[in-house]
């Protein structure tokens, strides 16, 4: 590859907050969502990303309201969340409080009945009967002619109305393997020029890294649920994670979580796939290296499948008892600001139910115990690394570095200790 980005250094040890807007609030709008905002922020979350606002497809639709996937117009929005106008104004308030944010973009395919359909048919491809298709069988969408110039044009156009417009800061890019790389490459080049954007590619292609800033760890998540339902070892789980520090280019990193809006509508929430190790989990991809994602309600926790096509609110409690949970996790990574961060995986002597690890930069260390079973274990730390004090990020105790390296710990629990 004769081209290279670098990553906005806002995005850096940060973490990503998923809002399904329909089923957000009851009234499901950009308005009402707006409200939240505060309490989101004081959970610590840095990035927002929307999944698609732009209007639905009607023709072929799935179910009521159907997909947010299928597009009908690329810059506009879904009526049911509200106008451009009210997205501009959360956009701006978001950015007044500290956020982030990303919206979702769908590049692949549009809706039967977009725009595009009647006015330029030659944007789509065509199958030997001439007829409009979609080559992955997803029956409300068609699929986009990447080998019409003129249609790349206008879709590096329509993605520019969102940063000119509206002044998102980047794009989380769906199905990203399914487009060309050199289209979003030329998307890159294009808008990086009106604001440097941050780009999140739906794929586990290593090529789309030339291009992204960060890139999905579809493969952990389906390791560690198989370690979760007993299917694989910890050994497996282990050289999972560190296969994807070795694969990665150096400006780029992946997004690592325990649920997202397909997860959860269609294979089940975390605590479905997880059981006991859902917290742990969410422990290990917060602290690990790379960026972490949370889905809506996961600080209630939400446990419930949202239906994808139907307006199924969230049932907030307005306790969300994990609230503090994911506030202590974000501010720790957030806590090592635009350093580069590395990782160094510790082997606790004599048990295989346990991930240890320090995460370290020049300037901060950070040390994590995950004990994943379900009996008690002592865990024996040999490390010559591990010295002075350390505090508890849940609970502010104090441990002396001898202390940490004989320890009792109760099933599923975790230790997340910074140095001091």
């Amino acid at each position: 590859m004769n081209f290279h980005f670098e990553p906005v250094r806002w995005s850096l040890n940060t973490n990503l907050y998923e809002v399904n807007l329909r089923q957000y609030t009851s009234e499901g709008t950009f308005q009402a969502f707006g409200n939240e905002l505060p309490r989101l922020y004081d959970m610590g979350v840095n990035i927002l990303w929307f999944m698609p606002i732009t209007p639905i497809s009607k023709e072929k639709r799935l179910g009521t309201l159907g997909s947010y996937y299928s597009c009908s117009n690329y810059t506009d929005t879904n009526p049911e969340f509200g106008t451009v106008q009210d997205f501009i104004h959360l956009v701006k308030k978001a950015h007044h409080i500290g956020f982030k944010v990303i919206i979702d973009w769908v590049a692949n395919h549009t809706g039967w009945d977009h725009a595009w359909v009647k006015k330029h048919p030659g944007f789509y491809k065509r199958n030997a009967a001439g007829d409009f298709y979609d080559s992955n069988g997803w029956e409300d969408v068609i699929d986009l002619n990447y080998y019409d110039q003129a249609m790349r044009r206008e879709m590096i156009l329509s993605m520019e109305f969102w940063v000119k417009e509206c002044n998102i800061d980047g794009f989380r890019c769906d199905m990203a393997h399914l487009v060309p790389l050199d289209f979003w490459r030329d998307a890159r080049m294009h808008l990086d020029q009106v604001k440097p954007l941050f780009w999140l590619a739906e794929t586990e292609h290593q090529n789309y890294q030339h291009v992204f800033d960060c890139s999905y760890a579809w493969h952990w998540m389906h390791v560690s649920e198989n370690f979760a339902k007993k299917r694989t070892n910890i050994e497996e789980l282990r050289s999972t994670l560190l296969e994807y520090n070795k694969k990665k280019l150096p400006q780029t990193t992946h997004l690592f979580f325990t649920s997202n809006h397909d997860e959860n509508s269609w294979n089940g929430t975390e605590y479905e796939k997880y059981g006991n190790a859902a917290l742990p989990f969410a422990v290990l991809i917060n602290m690990w290296n790379g960026l972490s994602l949370t889905y809506s309600g996961q600080e209630i926790p939400n446990r419930k499948r949202l239906n994808f096509f139907e307006k199924d609110p969230i049932q907030w409690n307005y306790t969300n008892e994990l609230h503090s949970f994911y506030k202590a996790l974000f501010n720790t990574r957030k806590s090592f600001g635009e350093e580069q961060t590395e990782i160094l995986m510790l082997h606790p002597k004599g048990d295989r139910h346990v991930i240890a690890f320090l995460r370290f930069s020049r300037l901060k260390q950070v040390l994590v115990i995950i004990n994943l079973s379900d009996t008690s274990h002592e865990i024996v730390l040999e490390e010559s690394l591990i010295s002075g004090t350390y505090s508890d990020i849940f609970t502010s105790k104090k441990h002396e570095a001898p202390s940490l390296k004989n320890l009792m710990m109760e099933p599923w629990s975790y230790l997340v200790l910074e140095k001091l």
